[in-house]
């Protein structure tokens, strides 16, 4: 039992911060962005084409995955959803490592945090066991980590080349 209120305790802020992340980037809830902020953000800094698929992408993997989570309902997907919004995150912040510097400090604790959940399950306090859903596992975590890491490579796959540097005249 008290590894299962642990569990729910743990589902709970990982998956409800996560949330609350995609829904600034979605909505522009919290002072975030919204869509349109991220777009351009997405657009801009990370060259990533098309900006607005790959926003909704970001939002919805993180406002989704992270709902997911704080439900433990179909765990192994919320999961995979998060570790693939953390993995883009990583590439942002690399190579900087502390989250005072900019660095992949906050992305990797979440990520690794999805991560432990997938690997775990929601506990007996979730979605899945009330509603009788039991994913194969670890089958489903595997298939969905393979189809994250994919995702992510498709992304950074699709920036456009990064601008010529200035010339400097002789």
């Amino acid at each position: 039992m008290s590894s299962d209120l642990g569990i729910l305790i743990f589902r709970l802020a990982l998956g409800g911060l996560l949330f609350a992340h995609g829904a600034q980037k979605l909505f522009g809830w919290f002072g975030g962005p919204g869509l349109a902020g991220t777009t351009g953000w997405l657009g801009s800094q990370l060259r990533l084409r098309p900006a607005g698929f790959w926003a909704l992408v970001a939002g919805l993997s993180e406002t989704g995955g992270g709902l997911l989570l704080v439900l433990g309902l179909l765990s192994p997907l919320g999961s995979a959803a998060v570790v693939a919004a953390m993995l883009m995150a990583l590439t942002v912040h690399w190579p900087r490592f502390w989250v005072m510097e900019g660095g992949i400090e906050y992305p990797l604790l979440m990520l690794l945090g999805a991560l432990g959940l997938g690997v775990s399950g929601p506990g007996a306090y979730a979605a899945d066991p009330l509603l009788g859903i039991a994913l194969p596992e670890p089958t489903a975590l595997i298939v969905s980590l393979v189809l994250a890491v994919v995702g992510v490579g498709i992304a950074l796959a699709s920036r456009a080349p990064a601008p010529a540097p200035a010339r400097v005249a002789a």
